[in-house]
């Protein structure tokens, strides 16, 4: 490994050992120091906030078919048909078959108090008598001072589904009770309800009236008992189940702690429980203890990565101050031995004919003298824009020396090198202007497939020298190789 491999490897174990510990250190710090709290944040806030949430979407889903019940116990459509003596069945039963399309309802019904019919959305069902058990419910609601309740019963219209009724009194226009209208939601719908929550909420949610019957579950078989005393010793952790507020406690449960909120649904009746296992509470904590541990890494690789790539950006940079000549855009020599050696590795693969050419700008150090150093670049420049337009991207373009370049071409001939050498003299004197006064000696020769590169290239310098001889701002060819004869076929 060189020195700046070396000096690249310590900066980035340095930085990753900096990312690795720091990050280690806030990690754990953070997961001891939440252990020791998370139960009673668990049990004093979270869990009463998720017993708030999830009452007031239990109170939103009931209050649409309480206020369906109530719109239609209000509707002068119903009393005034119930009041002109029931002549004619079927406009109160298209009225019950519209609520219950329109608002989605599982049942809607009217119960004349005058004639006991029971009318629902598909006819009449029956006749309420006082003395049939399962005709309770309305006599109950027709004795009783509140508006409406809210019943568990199954619904005789709809094959004795399981159902939550809204049962709403109708009276008439001088308050004297005329009958029972309301909807019906079946007990699945709010099971239904019951697993939104606890998915949403990731709890486990039931509830339970007042006698201490489980009544609604939902489908995950978290809670397979028929009454809170079975379910461990949650009724001697709870106590007396409170009909106002919330109560929060933890109680034992199949060898696992629960942590439980309790809070009275005085429209329902019933009581809500909301409960999650204190591992699962543990098991947030860690999985925040992953996550965070997930983020270092990744915050680890990203700076790891962006590392990386600095260093090998400004390694880029390095490299390319020393193959690329900054003046002309041109490569370097030391450029040249590194593109020089990919091109001998792609001739053997595929051969192809080669031609070099070393050119070098007419008394280059007279235009120092008399115009200044600035006027020198110019003229290096100048060149170096003429042989980056001129030839091809896979042509080997170097500035050899101080006002020398050398070019390499692949795929070229003498002839056609010549040609090149001529466009580029005259480009050359082009890029510098009309009045630089620039011109180029060139040296035109071609590879031998037995002559080293280095070889070719010392031919085409001393072309050049002839061309200098010669009188300057001209091509010259060097002439070929003394190669050693090559042995007979056989």
């Amino acid at each position: 490994m060189t020195g700046a491999g070396r000096e690249r490897g310590l900066v980035v174990a340095a930085v990753v050992g900096l990312l690795v510990t720091g990050f280690l250190a806030i990690s754990f710090g953070s997961y001891f120091a939440s252990r020791s709290t998370v139960r009673d944040t668990v049990l004093r806030a979270e869990l009463p906030l998720t017993a708030d949430s999830v009452y007031s979407e239990i109170q939103r889903d009931l209050i649409r078919p309480i206020l369906i019940s109530s719109l239609m116990a209000a509707d002068t459509f119903v009393r005034d048909w119930a009041l002109a003596g029931e002549r004619d069945a079927a406009p109160i039963v298209a009225y019950l078959a519209e609520i219950k399309r329109r608002f989605g309802a599982f049942t809607a019904f009217y119960v004349s108090d005058r004639t006991r019919t029971y009318y629902h959305a598909e006819g009449v069902l029956k006749t309420v008598r006082e003395e049939d058990p399962r005709d309770a419910w309305f006599f109950r609601v027709r004795a009783m001072r509140e508006a409406y309740e809210i019943n568990l019963d199954p619904d005789m219209a709809n094959s004795d589904a399981l159902t939550i009724f809204i049962n709403y009194r109708v009276e008439d226009f001088e308050g004297r009770f005329i009958g029972t209208t309301g909807v019906g939601l079946t007990v699945d719908a709010v099971r239904r309800l019951i697993d939104d929550y606890q998915s949403r909420f990731e709890r486990t949610i039931f509830l339970a009236n007042d006698r201490g019957k489980i009544v609604m579950v939902g489908k995950g078989g978290d809670v397979p008992e028929p009454e809170i005393a079975a379910r461990g010793d949650l009724v001697r952790a709870a106590g007396p189940l409170p009909r106002e507020g919330t109560r929060a406690f933890a109680y034992a449960l199949r060898g696992e702690t629960r942590l439980a909120n309790v809070r009275y649904i005085p429209e329902l009746q019933w009581f809500l429980f909301v409960e999650k296992s204190d591992e699962a509470g543990q098991a947030a904590v860690r999985r925040t203890l992953w996550l965070n541990l997930a983020l270092a890494a990744a915050v680890t690789a990203i700076a790891l990565a962006g590392a990386l790539a600095t260093l090998a950006r400004y390694q880029r940079r390095i490299e390319a101050l020393a193959t690329t000549d900054p003046l002309t855009g041109l490569a370097t020599r030391h450029g040249y031995r590194l593109l020089a050696d990919q091109m001998e590795k792609e001739l053997r693969r595929t051969p192809q004919r080669v031609s070099v050419l070393m050119a070098d700008v007419d008394r280059f150090k007279s235009v120092n003298d008399a115009r200044g150093h600035a006027a020198g670049d110019a003229t290096l420049a100048a060149v170096g824009r003429a042989l980056r337009a001129e030839l091809r991207a896979s042509d080997i373009r170097v500035r050899w020396g101080g006002d020398e370049f050398l070019v390499v071409l692949r795929g070229c001939d003498l002839v056609r090198a010549q040609d090149l050498a001529e466009r580029i003299r005259r480009a050359a004197a082009a890029a510098a202007g009309p009045t630089a006064g620039v011109t180029l000696s060139v040296g035109v020769a071609e590879r031998d497939p037995l002559e080293p590169l280095e070889a070719t290239v010392a031919r085409a310098d001393h072309a050049l020298m002839d061309a200098k001889r010669a009188g300057r701002d001209r091509v010259a060819v060097a002439a070929p190789p003394n190669t050693p004869a090559r042995p007979p076929a056989g």
